[in-house]
């Protein structure tokens, strides 16, 4: 590992690693709780040297307490990829990623430089879309002539990572089981391990589940930027928090028992209400947008443990879990965190675990 630099800013480049693209999980394991589950110690852990067990997803229950909740996020992916042809024939791809007004949404457009404001691009559904603006890097805004949803019904396909080549599994794979509001551009993947069967064994050794929503949107697939972790901004994201889940962690927290975020996006929701907060569990329904970027050292206010994939190097989630990390060994560094993160990385690589969005998960505690 490099050298530990100045403890006030960390480097973007002090957080990338070496993965060998066989390593990158081109499809989903089934059934979906058959992927494989690294338990990660932090409390235990030391500076490089994690305290790991190795197990499947289905037994995850063995690792879980009667009385934690498991807070999930219930976005739905929607059909975003829209491809179409510009005037004079050239081909092009739109993918959205938010409402942004009336028939109109922000969108990655592809090839960027070459659709201006004006062009209108033809889908292969007969319907057309304007470009109004620009939103900011490589992102435009477009407009629809009628519902954007009937067109992505129409037209639209689901939006793959660009990382998985192999586009052969079905759409409904990319989705969890408990999806439903329709608005993300990719799917909450720590949720996709998660069965039916699963939830129902969890629920009878009393580990309850509830819900958030977070429309996952624009950085999911933008890498960290400038020299310095810093320099980046996150994208907002809209969220909500149902009444009943604001209850469900009040309840929880009182009982003694644990929060268990399932997914990055969960931690995202959750810990944008705990600094709404003051720190406390929130206690009434809440709504809004959150950029919140997280970034070592952080302190949780809601958030005791955590279920999450393995995260694309120079990437903000590597930096969230990171932090987690270090919340949970007190009196390390930054860079101590990270080392202790990608020492399990390496184990799971050695292993064979498969990484990113179809691949295996960690739990953190």
């Amino acid at each position: 590992m490099p050298p530990e630099p100045s403890p006030h800013r960390l480097r973007v480049d002090d957080f990338d690693y070496e993965l060998p693209e066989s390593a990158i999980a081109q499809v989903p394991v089934e059934p979906r709780d058959a992927s494989r589950l690294l338990i990660l110690d932090r409390h235990r852990s030391h500076p490089g040297s994690p305290v790991l067990e190795h197990t499947t997803f289905r037994q995850i229950g063995e690792w879980l307490r009667p009385g934690d909740l498991l807070v999930v996020n219930d976005s739905r992916v929607i059909p975003a990829r829209l491809r179409g042809t510009r005037s004079g024939g050239a081909e092009t791809e739109v993918l959205l990623l938010r409402e942004w007004g009336l028939l109109e949404w922000e969108a990655l457009v592809r090839p960027s430089r070459r659709l201006r404001v004006g062009d209108r691009v033809k889908l292969a559904s007969g319907d057309f879309l304007e470009v109004m603006g620009t939103a900011g890097k490589g992102t435009r805004i477009v407009r629809f002539a009628r519902d954007p949803q009937a067109v992505m019904v129409a037209a639209g396909e689901t939006p793959l990572p660009p990382y998985i080549h192999d586009r052969s599994s079905s759409p409904e794979r990319y989705q969890t089981v408990y999806a439903k509001p329709p608005g993300s551009a990719a799917a909450p993947t720590a949720g996709l391990h998660i069965t039916a069967e699963l939830l129902a064994s969890l629920e009878a050794g009393g580990i309850r589940l509830t819900r958030v929503t977070l429309h996952v949107g624009l950085d999911t697939f933008r890498p960290l930027e400038g020299e310095f972790i810093d320099e980046h901004r996150i994208h907002t994201e809209w969220y909500e928090i149902p009444s009943e889940t604001s209850a469900a962690i009040a309840e929880t927290r009182a009982a003694g028992g644990r929060v268990v975020a399932v997914g990055t996006t969960s931690v995202r929701v959750l810990e944008t209400a705990a600094r709404t907060g003051n720190g406390a569990p929130p206690l009434s329904a809440t709504s809004g947008w959150t950029d919140l970027y997280i970034t070592p050292p952080h302190r949780f206010g809601l958030v005791d443990a955590l279920v999450t994939n393995f995260h694309l190097p120079r990437s903000s989630l590597l930096l969230l879990v990171t932090a987690f990390v270090q919340a949970g060994m007190p009196g390390s560094s930054a860079y101590e965190a990270r080392d202790t993160l990608l020492a399990a990385y390496a184990d799971a690589l050695g292993a064979g675990y498969r990484f990113f969005s179809f691949g295996d998960a960690m739990l953190i505690v």
